[in-house]
């Protein structure tokens, strides 16, 4: 594994550092195929949930643009194989994995750092943390996920002018627009974020994933379509160990162990 991301089995679940503090954490190419290859490992081992936060001051800053920087190369840099290969199988390798994956943001997210964080299913972030579309500083527009979720998640005005301003966002204000979970006092996020990431892992995952599927889908189907997926995922679910425990343990009185299946 490379250094620059660090993992910590907390047995059910998985704990994911971006590791290059000095750099705020900007991606590199080995840097993407860590985190890749950590994501896959969580998914391969059966990991229940995944938390996915930053080492130092910052949670990421991008795209570290020294590599790509094209008065260094030969020709202009391929941006668009930079997507194809590394942001768009990330973003999507997140939102594929059948389990409640959380993002804690320690501190600035810029560029693809914050579209990252957006791919996740929970985001808290540090009441220091800022939000930053910072693509049109440079030229780009907003990828690794940015032009879908921003408008999904803020609708159409709010997106364009984070984007095309790039103007630095709060975490209180992100909070306050629905653009994440939660705002959180530094001292409290990572305690706060590993205590969640443990109670979803902890949780019936077989439904918790159907949920995070569903949900993400939806916008692709009609209301009645929509209703006919959840006919669909609750006789998945009625048929569960997980529904049986679940049931019993509230006839019970007693605390559920659920095994997500």
């Amino acid at each position: 594994m490379s250094e620059t991301i660090l993992t910590e089995d907390h047995g059910d679940w998985l704990e994911v550092v971006l590791n290059r503090p000095d750099r705020l954490n900007a991606f590199t190419d080995e840097m993407h195929l860590a985190l890749r290859a950590a994501l896959e490992r969580a998914r391969d081992q059966g990991k229940r949930a995944l938390l996915l936060t930053g080492a130092g001051r910052g949670f990421c800053a991008g795209q570290d643009l020294g590599d790509r920087n094209p008065d260094a190369m030969d020709a202009p840099p391929d941006l668009g194989r930079t997507v194809r290969k590394f942001y768009a199988p990330l973003v999507n390798l997140i939102r594929a994995l059948e389990f409640p994956v959380v993002c804690a943001v320690n501190g600035v997210a810029a560029g693809a750092g914050a579209n990252l964080s957006l791919a996740a299913d929970i985001v808290l972030a540090a009441e220091s943390a800022k939000f930053i579309q910072s693509f049109s500083k440079v030229g780009l527009i907003p990828d690794t996920g940015g032009t879908y979720h921003l408008p999904r998640l803020l609708g159409e005005a709010r997106a364009k002018g984070l984007a095309l301003t790039g103007e630095p966002l709060s975490a209180q204000q992100a909070a306050d627009w629905g653009l994440i979970w939660k705002c959180l006092p530094d001292a409290e996020l990572v305690t706060e974020a590993r205590a969640l990431t443990a109670r979803l892992a902890a949780g019936p995952t077989l439904g918790l994933g159907l949920t995070k599927s569903l949900i993400q889908s939806s916008g692709g189907y009609t209301l009645a379509d929509q209703l006919e997926r959840e006919a669909e995922a609750m006789k998945t679910c009625g048929e569960s160990a997980d529904y049986a425990e679940g049931v019993r343990a509230f006839l019970q009185k007693r605390q559920p162990t659920f095994r997500g299946e």
